[in-house]
């Protein structure tokens, strides 16, 4: 992996763009030829480098778009037109990826730009003088977070790769490391920023909090116990976790499922990105996206069809308020008058894929009653755009509560009655009765993890995720739907959990062995 030196040469205007906007971005000034040992010399400075490891993770190259979740494809929530400019998504779908794809790339270099930014924080931080500690702290809790939440990412979707926790060369080629000890490094700096990090920000939405460290540790810790650690012991640390976030009364599920698609920052929002399309960071996973290519708006405006759920997995999900809020099966069909709509169902011949498409990312940030994504009527399309300045949530409340529920039920001899009120929230909120009592320890798991997929539908591979660390392919392809891309059967499924690392990393690398089977 190529280190770049102007991933450290701090280009910023101004600190006000991220905190008083919302909008984790950052312009270049002439301070962009300062050398992080010259810069860091006041907590404003130190606040602006802080506010660029945000920045790393919000253009189309990171996580501002739909091909964060490229390799993920390969879940059940998760598929894409058999034809048309797709093929990034399709390749993984089909579990056939090349290290070409360049949906790949967005998912590699994005993260990797972050953890630049957060090790040159944490290792100029204490430069700064006539800052409190407190202050100082503070800002090395933000860096020590998000350096883990994307080598969480990272090491989820690629398997072994470099464990960097300082500023190298731009010429450096470091070797990969174990998946352990990517972990450990991912536990150290959690529980690091879970001790400096503030209960909140007040007006200050999208910084990293001590509960977002320990929601995300939770996470951690339950992915530990799966493949390919298989570190079963770290169930009882992943609820211990997850309790001491329920426990604290910071969070709490939004009573209405859908305001957590038109809103941000609500009650649930652990941490979420922050996106603001004025200042040229939109976020564009919703609106266009995920709208079907059959539908255009009164203002000649279309989808663009990237993402939808598998037919099966759609037709297994529970039918209750949250599936309502979820999918989007009945189309809006424009005339040939360009004036009036026709409404069909997802099957209907009419439509060219087939199938249903979700709902929840439509609509992105709604203001005043008006949405910024797609703008619709019950029975018309008024426009349809791709920018949105809806907040992506990464760690909702509900995630807690679900990891809560599987851990102490694994750590245990089972279920224990705050399991099952964990996971009844979360089902009582989507308008579900409560999960069936007295399950066995493994039934009331595999309950839990299928109650995950359809609360998380397509955001952000937390299904697949859970499909790699509880090896489920062999299970979710034996369900899937022959209507779907076929699945390409020459290439072993023990090879299709981790994605090959890109090309170009390879080439610059060449002691770099690929992933197996790629």
């Amino acid at each position: 992996m190529k280190a770049n030196n102007n991933r450290y040469l701090l280009a910023i205007t101004t600190l006000g763009l991220l905190l008083a906007t919302g909008c984790q971005k950052l312009d270049e000034d002439p301070k962009s030829n300062l050398t992080p040992s010259t810069y860091f010399k006041t907590q404003s400075d130190l606040d602006a480098s802080v506010a660029a490891v945000y920045a790393e993770l919000t253009p189309d190259y990171a996580f501002g778009f739909t091909t964060r979740m490229t390799s993920c494809f390969g879940a059940d929530d998760l598929t894409t037109d058999p034809g048309l400019n797709k093929a990034i998504f399709r390749e993984f779908d089909e579990l056939n990826a090349s290290s070409n794809n360049s949906g790949l790339i967005n998912q590699w270099q994005g993260p990797w730009a972050s953890i630049y930014q957060a090790n040159n924080v944490l290792a100029n931080y204490t430069k700064v003088t006539g800052s409190t500690q407190t202050a100082l702290q503070q800002s090395a809790g933000q860096a020590f977070f998000l350096r883990a939440f994307s080598y969480y990412y990272l090491v989820r979707v690629f398997g072994p790769i470099p464990d960097i926790t300082a500023p190298i060369a731009a010429n450096a080629r470091p070797q990969r490391d174990s998946v352990s000890k990517v972990y450990a490094t991912i536990v150290s700096d959690l529980q690091q920023a879970a001790a400096w990090l503030p209960a909140s920000w007040p007006s200050q939405p999208g910084r990293a909090t001590s509960g977002a460290a320990r929601s995300l540790l939770a996470d951690v810790y339950l992915s530990m116990t799966g493949w390919p650690l298989n570190q079963q012991q770290y169930y009882a640390q992943s609820a211990a976790e997850a309790d001491s976030v329920m426990t604290s009364g910071a969070y709490s599920l939004d009573p209405d499922f859908n305001t957590n698609w038109t809103t941000n920052n609500g009650p649930e929002s652990i941490f979420a990105l922050q996106f603001n399309v004025t200042a040229g960071v939109p976020e564009r996973s919703f609106g266009s996206t995920s709208v079907p290519l059959d539908e255009s708006g009164l203002d000649g405006s279309g989808g663009w069809d990237d993402f939808y759920p598998e037919i099966n997995f759609y037709l297994n999900s529970p039918k209750c308020y949250r599936s309502w809020c979820t999918y989007y099966d009945t189309l809006k069909l424009l005339n040939s008058d360009k004036k009036t709509f026709t409404l069909v169902p997802w099957n209907s011949p009419l439509t060219h894929a087939g199938h249903p498409y979700y709902k929840k990312f439509r609509h992105g940030l709604v203001t005043g009653g008006v949405a910024d994504g797609v703008k619709e009527t019950s029975n018309s399309i008024l426009s349809i755009t791709p920018s949105t300045n809806k907040a992506q949530d990464f760690i909702r409340y509900a995630m807690v509560l679900l990891d809560y529920a599987e851990a102490s039920d694994m750590a245990g001899n089972g279920p224990s009655a705050a399991s099952y009120s964990a996971v009844n929230l979360v089902r009582e909120r989507a308008g579900l009765p409560d999960m069936t009592p007295g399950l066995s320890q493994l039934a009331f798991r595999d309950s839990v993890v299928q109650e995950r997929a359809w609360e998380f539908a397509g955001e952000n591979g937390v299904r697949w995720f859970d499909i790699v660390r509880l090896q489920m392919l062999q299970k979710i392809n034996a369900a899937r739907s022959p209507l779907e891309n076929p699945i390409n059967s020459s290439n072993a499924l023990s090879t299709r959990y981790i994605a090959p690392i890109p090309f170009q990393d390879m080439s610059n690398d060449p002691n770099w062995k690929q992933n197996p089977g790629y």
